[in-house]
């Protein structure tokens, strides 16, 4: 496939436009930075500088590409403001450019935050309402939205694929989040997927026909506990953690409609599959 990849020096793409690349697929990536991508080059990716806001500048490069795989996001560490430029801003450009082109198909990365905490008894599903806590799931649903009514109003293409916490490869992505987990009630679960399996997801959303306008939860089959991860990982928790309520359900998502309609099968069906492979 040609596809047309951001966000490919962030965790996930640098991890996924490898994987692209040595199965032969031909890789565009955006950067705004070459100079700071030459190892995707070197690899083989096609490097398009250029900023997401600004559609001249990639335009032209999306012509004749089979997949637009959206992966550019801002996280931690940002203010509202800023993340809804990169997260919402920057996803309307780029589905206005890929409908300019004429893109078939376009696949926005998003992710299992955008539920939010609820009152249900089941993990939670594509079709349920959504209800983001701050301000990286909430530009994330916001832009799913915007997203979906331009696939409604001008055929978009799209394809939406909500992520868990992602690990695996060499990504300290593990050792980053312990300490946001002090606080937290150590039997809380979440859901996680391996790098492979994002990398699996993605490729089965640009290339399955058909399933424009879906939306599909990405996990393992095992969500893990906070007091597992610690344990693993030699951390503590604070002293008052047992005393936090938590949702049973929160990080908890329900993955039979990928399962059904995209075949999916996490490659790592647990953390502990990953770790006894050796591919943490």
């Amino acid at each position: 496939m040609n596809i047309f990849v951001t966000g490919a020096t962030g965790k996930v793409g640098s991890r996924f436009v490898p994987r692209m690349l040595q199965r032969g697929h031909h890789v565009k990536v955006l950067v705004r930075d070459a100079a700071k991508a030459d190892w995707l080059h070197q690899q083989g990716a096609e490097l398009i500088e250029g900023d997401l806001l600004q559609p001249k500048d990639y335009v032209d490069a999306l012509q004749g590409t089979a997949a637009v795989i959206h992966l550019a996001a801002q996280f931690r560490g940002v203010d509202e403001n800023t993340a809804k430029i990169s997260n919402l801003d920057g996803s309307i450009a780029l589905a206005r450019a890929a409908l300019q082109a004429e893109v078939p198909k376009f696949v926005f990365a998003s992710t299992n935050n955008v539920y939010g905490s609820g009152n249900r008894s089941r993990p939670n599903r594509e079709d349920d309402e959504l209800s983001p806590a701050f301000a990286y799931p909430q530009t994330k649903a916001a832009a799913e939205t915007a997203l979906l009514q331009l696939h409604r109003d001008q055929g978009l293409g799209l394809r939406i694929v909500r992520l868990p916490f992602v690990y695996g490869d060499q990504d300290p992505h593990i050792q980053e989040f312990l300490p946001y987990m002090r606080n937290w009630n150590p039997a809380k679960r979440m859901h996680m997927a391996h790098h492979a399996d994002v990398a699996q997801a993605l490729m089965l959303a640009a290339s399955t026909p058909g399933m424009d306008g879906r939306i599909y939860n990405v996990a393992d089959d095992a969500p893990i506990s906070a007091a597992e991860l610690a344990m693993l990982h030699h951390s503590e928790f604070t002293p008052d953690a047992l005393q936090q309520a938590y949702d049973p359900w929160d990080m908890v998502v329900d993955t039979t409609r990928i399962r059904e309609e995209l075949n999916y099968r996490p490659i790592y069906p647990s953390f502990y599959s990953a770790r006894d492979a050796g591919a943490i």
